[in-house]
């Protein structure tokens, strides 16, 4: 499958007194790899919500129809994110995500430069659900090569850095198509212009990425930086079987299980209050079209610093215990929600500041919970293991903030939608409250 997955090789160790060097230089190298590469997978992601208005105009579509056919994206991302978790478990990163990105951007020019591709909602379905399970191919790649990388004490601030690459990518979606629009005056240029770029994006992780340690002739990074974790074992090194990932890694794995349905509830409150922002702003809060447009950038941005300081607390208050940095995230989630909806119409600076304050925590407790899964796995399990938590965030948590929450605002209002919003972080807290036993546990070992 395109040089996939990878040969069973001997490498010969490099001297040991160059390790140090070799392993500094080539940890950045990846590191910058799968940054650039994850922000290029968003470079492809949301496109066609961009150009949602001119298909209505242009071609009589409706609301609902488009509607139904973006549901495409988070439903084959979330299949996707666990299936091809699995496939990454036994693949070289440098092919798989490289692949992945190609394949979205593909998606992207056969939108851009032929008719049929949005003639009816079938063909938009069908190449939108392609481009999801395309995009699924890429945290479980990302987050199997920091695992391999980068050692237990310091993934807290690896992966929150690491993890403000969807922000970053896309965050230049938007300036990507209003620069297509310059340059060739064709809405069609949303498409072909990121995806033109994603493609460069693809040659740069084929340039700098490598799969593990071992394969550069470097030992394994626990016995680099002497940080074992509990139950370190040398077989979690050897290549494990798909049927051993599964039935002996991940679907016995309780705490998985916690996290993983934990982490629909942290989605449903993600994605309820992004996507539903602008229309609660403008029925109930009076906002104007542009002002809530900026609330919604503003949410997004204030992801960036909330993430990159959950991962240092995560890291240096909570010594690499990823569920009480959560849980207190989402406590200061739940008080933001709070104040977002008691909030009386005409205050909007306090509006905003609530939403922002919601963009900011979230993001910290996404990070966690996919850097919490990495950790309750050998690394061989990794991408499986990322891709069942995503299962339950997008199709558990997403796509449900999407319909269930509408269906709520519809036939109890918007205290009703509040309700489930609030419900969803008290729910969330609960379920990760629930592994604290096993990081005490986790913490006790690394002492003793």
């Amino acid at each position: 499958m395109f040089g996939i997955f990878k040969p069973a090789l001997h490498i010969e160790r490099v001297p040991n007194n160059q390790v140090d060097k070799d392993y500094k230089h080539l940890r950045w190298q990846v590191f910058i790899g799968i940054f650039v590469g994850y922000a290029g997978y968003y470079l492809v992601r949301k496109n066609f919500s961009l150009a949602m208005p001119f298909l209505i105009e242009e071609q009589g579509f409706t609301k609902g129809e488009l509607g139904l056919a973006l549901s495409a994206v988070s439903i084959a991302y979330g299949l996707s994110k666990f299936l091809m978790g699995s496939v990454s478990d036994r693949s070289n990163p440098r092919y798989f995500l490289t692949t992945g990105l190609l394949i979205s951007a593909g998606v992207m020019f056969l939108f851009g430069f032929t008719s049929w591709a949005t003639a009816s909602v079938s063909s938009i379905f069908i190449l939108l659900f392609l481009n999801g399970w395309a995009q699924g191919m890429g945290w479980p790649a990302c987050g199997r090569t920091m695992v391999h990388w980068f050692s237990g004490n310091e993934r807290g601030r690896t992966v929150s850095f690491w993890n403000i690459a969807h922000n970053v990518g896309g965050g230049l979606t938007g300036p990507l198509a209003i620069l297509g629009m310059a340059w060739f005056n064709d809405w069609h240029s949303i498409f072909y212009v990121p995806a033109a770029a994603a493609v460069f994006v693809a040659v740069f992780i084929f340039l700098t990425l490598r799969d593990t340690p071992q394969s550069c002739g470097l030992p394994p990074v626990e016995e680099h930086r002497k940080d074992y974790p509990k139950d370190y074992q040398i077989k979690h090194e050897q290549e494990f079987s798909a049927k051993e990932i599964f039935l002996t890694y991940v679907l016995n794995n309780k705490l998985l299980w916690f996290i993983a349905v934990a982490n629909a509830f942290v989605y449903l409150i993600r994605y309820g209050v992004l996507d539903w922002a602008p229309t609660y702003l403008h029925e109930v809060k009076d906002f104007s079209f542009n002002k809530s447009s900026w609330a919604y950038f503003l949410y997004e941005w204030a992801g960036i610093p909330g993430t990159l300081l959950c991962g240092y607390i995560s890291d240096a208050w909570f010594k690499g215990r990823r569920a009480p940095a959560a849980i207190l995230y989402m406590l200061l989630v739940l008080v933001a929600v709070l104040v977002y909806w008691f909030n009386p119409a005409g205050n909007p600076s306090i509006d905003i500041a609530a939403l922002m304050a919601i963009g900011f925590l979230i993001y910290g407790p996404v990070m966690l919970i996919g850097l919490f899964a990495l950790e309750l796995v050998p690394k061989k399990a990794a991408g499986t293991a990322a891709g069942l938590t995503g299962l339950f965030g997008y199709l558990g948590g997403a796509v449900v903030a999407n319909i269930a929450l509408g269906y709520t605002v519809d036939h109890f209002g918007w205290d009703g939608g509040f309700i489930l919003l609030v419900g969803g972080c008290v729910c969330a807290i609960i379920l990760i409250a629930m592994t604290l036993k096993h990081e005490v546990a986790h913490e006790s070992h690394q002492q003793s």
